[in-house]
């Protein structure tokens, strides 16, 4: 299909939304741009918008193959993709496989412990609030989600995270932790949106335990940009 791109409807860290000719479609852009510890640390990571665009569409197609619903459409270049329109739900939907980052921090947990089952956790998507961390009963009395559609997310994020970890260790990928959003289509069916990329996803390589993900900008280690393309090089060949 052939969308004509019109004006611009939002801006956030990592990506820009456009519109186009038809309603229910919007082109994303994604950028280089970086951010860390609620946008404290600002940089850019080099052609990491090009990983993240071309990374996040081919999973979101092998999710789609799973009986994921996703929103994805048509990849227009190495940058932009058309998606459907979405009202996204204001939760962040976090899988943990492997206690890290804030968990390890909050719960007093090392680094690198494995979990027996995996953990689904939720934040208020809320920036100046920072992204609280809520449990269903607040998502439900705060009216950010119903039961039903809170029933549709678990279901969704706990597949996700099987057909995800079969793909990364294929590809020798440890599937830490990783976080989705989802997004209400008109008439109310929740469909999988954002991006899975080394920004929302940990990577660790899983014979070393190095790390392939976005936490090396966060940690200023170095490297972040070569882990990208290692990441890309590893799924996408």
């Amino acid at each position: 299909m052939n969308y004509e791109v019109k004006e611009q409807l939002y801006e956030g860290k990592a990506k820009q939304v456009f519109a186009t000719n038809d309603p229910e479609i919007v082109m994303v852009h994604y950028k280089d741009d970086a951010t860390a510890g609620d946008g404290e640390k600002k940089g850019t990571i080099r052609d990491k918008g090009i990983v993240n665009n071309k990374l996040s569409n081919a999973l979101m197609q092998k999710l789609e193959k799973e009986g994921i619903p996703t929103h994805y459409v048509q990849e227009v270049n190495d940058r932009d993709t058309f998606v459907k329109k979405v009202e996204i739900v204001p939760l962040e939907v976090i899988i943990r496989n492997v206690a890290a980052g804030h968990f390890s921090l909050r719960m007093g947990v090392p680094e690198g412990k494995v979990f027996k089952t995996p953990i689904l956790e939720y934040s208020y998507k809320n920036d100046d609030l920072h992204d609280p961390f809520i449990n269903h009963y607040y998502a439900l009395a705060l009216e950010l989600a119903t039961q039903e559609e809170l029933d549709t997310i678990a279901k969704y994020a706990f597949k996700v995270n099987e057909v995800l970890k079969k793909i990364m260790l294929d590809a020798n990928i440890r599937l830490v932790d990783f976080k989705l959003e989802f997004g209400r289509l008109p008439d109310g069916t929740i469909i999988l949106a954002d991006e899975i990329s080394p920004d929302t996803c940990r990577f660790w390589d899983a014979t070393t335990g190095a790390h392939l993900d976005k936490d090396l900008f966060r940690r200023n280690m170095g490297g972040e940009a070569d882990a990208y393309q290692e990441v890309m090089k590893r799924l996408l060949g």
